[in-house]
């Protein structure tokens, strides 16, 4: 979302340069957030980029970081790095707390920021159709919390199942349902897969790892599961090194 108004400056004062150059701002450094930037690496403009955290995140392969194959270092890379030559743009730390189009000014708290033309994108989050309480039970994966959450949740479920003598709560522990049979819940569904089948296979003694079952539902219930790729050549972020599982 772009928006663009011929008000007044703002609160902040920049320094001469960049005060004569219209200031561009953009919320969020996402996918889109740092292609816009990007895009206007050659244009005469000022280039803020503002986000509440100080690193951008490969958010297709959360589901590797939620079943202990990536580290989160692996899928989010500096801001400031992926910035770093470009020399129009500069990057703050903080979260914008109200847009006043009139004035043409962001707060982030007690902190004002000017703004000629103005760039939201601050991406999506998880709905659970109005039933909120199952969030608890059953969290999403947008973010990097997410999936150190759900791996904390997966690779428990395994030592609590070792030490279980109940062979009906065994089971319950080494099931994994997944609602929705979309891009992340088929790739997570293989990825619990092979770390139960591949991964864990000889590291218990009183459990197989390998039995236990990861399905998605969904409407249709189908689901097709197959590996995603890792990023691509061109990619900021880098390769990993090898394939070994990461528990840290």
């Amino acid at each position: 979302m772009c928006v663009n108004q011929k008000t007044s400056r703002g609160t902040e004062s920049a320094d001469s340069g960049a005060a004569r150059k219209p200031q561009v701002v953009i919320v969020g450094a996402g996918f889109g957030g740092l292609a816009a930037a990007k895009a206007l690496a050659d244009a005469p403009v000022a280039v803020t980029v503002v986000d509440r955290q100080n690193y951008h995140l490969f958010q297709p392969l959360l589901y590797q970081v939620a079943t202990a194959a990536l580290s989160p270092g692996d899928i989010a890379w500096p801001i400031r790095r992926l910035l770093r030559r470009q020399p129009n743009a500069r990057v703050l730390l903080g979260e914008v707390t109200v847009v006043d189009t009139a004035r043409k000014v962001l707060h982030m708290g007690k902190r004002s920021l000017p703004y000629d033309y103005l760039v939201l994108s601050t991406g999506v989050r998880h709905d659970y159709f109005g039933r909120g309480d199952w969030e608890r039970f059953a969290p999403g994966l947008k973010h990097l919390d997410d999936a150190t959450a759900i791996r904390r949740r997966i690779l428990s479920a395994f030592e609590q199942a070792e030490m279980e003598t109940d062979e009906r709560e065994r089971k319950r522990l080494l099931t994994f349902v997944i609602v929705g049979a979309g891009p992340t819940g088929v790739e997570l569904a293989g990825a619990i897969a092979e770390l139960a089948r591949k991964a864990l296979s000889a590291d218990f003694r009183l459990i197989d790892p390998r039995t236990a079952p990861a399905s998605c539902s969904s409407r249709p219930a189908r689901a097709s599961c197959r590996p995603s790729p890792r990023p691509s050549r061109s990619s900021p972020w880098p390769r990993s090194g090898g394939s070994g599982w990461r528990y840290a």
